[in-house]
């Protein structure tokens, strides 16, 4: 199944914004925390330098996700997302750890923090520009339903308050608050950790064939229901790969149709059922009434 054109398009563009967006504030991050020596603000380099590493991981990931299915991949190459999912939880645990280490090492032996300022100004600048991505992801996600953006877009939500974790250290240290840098580095360090647990969940549902949600088979049966001479469905099974759904069920069908009336009234099901949910392969079985499972 191929890949919707508009749904290519922002998917791809979406994986270079975040790209693109992880390596300008790890720069101005690592030039603010060579100036003042703030955990926090190591914690936030080294977020974004692996953000960058996992965004790369993703525009890759996804640009194989759209190739169309082949012989070897008769469904297509969609799962490939949910595996970028798992690199990139791996990629936000490590940097939690890290940051972790780090921050003990400093409650360990407390310095003090220089350029401020400056740390406060690319705090800022890295809430304005995450803020930005995460509108634009939330409106793929949306649009196309992908996982890699999804996974993408939670680890960026981990930097929201990431930075807004940082940027108000920076402030209490001004303020003569030296030793919360370092815990508010130990807090972030568990919140990152905790947003990696996230994504593994996700990208396990969709390797592990997870259905879609009750509510959308439920609507789907309906769907299917309503086209005239369908008597019922049963059997109906969904899962997700990549930005596709995968849809089979059965329709219960009056005994005395012909083969071509059956395929027509099957075409018609699917019909429904896509004009509704467009990322969705349908496959429609028919079954004669009398021989529909008890």
């Amino acid at each position: 199944m191929t890949p919707l054109p508009q749904h290519a398009h922002l998917m791809r563009l979406a994986t270079r914004a975040a790209l693109a967006t992880a390596l300008m504030l790890a720069l101005a991050k690592a030039v603010a925390w060579w100036l003042s020596g703030s955990v926090s603000l190591l914690a936030g380099l080294t977020d974004s330098l692996l953000d960058g590493a996992a965004s790369l991981l993703n525009l890759i990931a996804v640009h194989y996700a759209l190739r169309p299915a082949d012989e070897d991949h008769r469904y297509g190459h969609g799962k490939a997302e949910a595996l970028a999912g798992l690199a990139q939880a791996l990629f936000v645990g490590a940097s939690a750890v890290l940051v972790a280490l780090q921050a003990i090492e400093r409650l360990q032996h407390p310095q003090p923090l220089g350029a401020q300022a400056l740390g406060i100004a690319v705090m800022l600048l890295s809430l304005a520009m995450t803020v930005a991505l995460l509108l634009f992801q939330r409106h793929v996600v949306r649009v196309t339903g992908s996982t890699a953006v999804r996974a993408d877009s939670l680890h960026y939500r981990s930097d929201l308050l990431l930075n807004s974790g940082i940027l108000l250290a920076l402030v209490l240290a001004g303020l003569g608050w030296q030793r919360l840098d370092p815990l508010f580095g130990l807090g972030i360090a568990a919140y990152i950790l905790w947003s990696a647990i996230s994504i593994v969940r996700e990208a396990v549902a969709v390797l592990m064939d997870q259905a879609l949600a009750p509510e959308l088979s439920e609507r789907m049966h309906l769907l299917a229901c309503g086209v005239p001479g369908v008597l019922g469905t049963h059997d109906l099974r969904t899962r997700i790969s990549g930005t596709h759904w995968f849809v089979q069920l059965h329709v219960e069908l009056p005994s005395e149709l012909s083969l071509r009336q059956a395929h027509e009234l099957c075409v018609q099901v699917e019909q429904a059922i896509r004009a509704e949910f467009p990322r969705a392969e349908v496959l429609v079985h028919a079954d004669p009434s009398e021989v529909v499972p008890g």
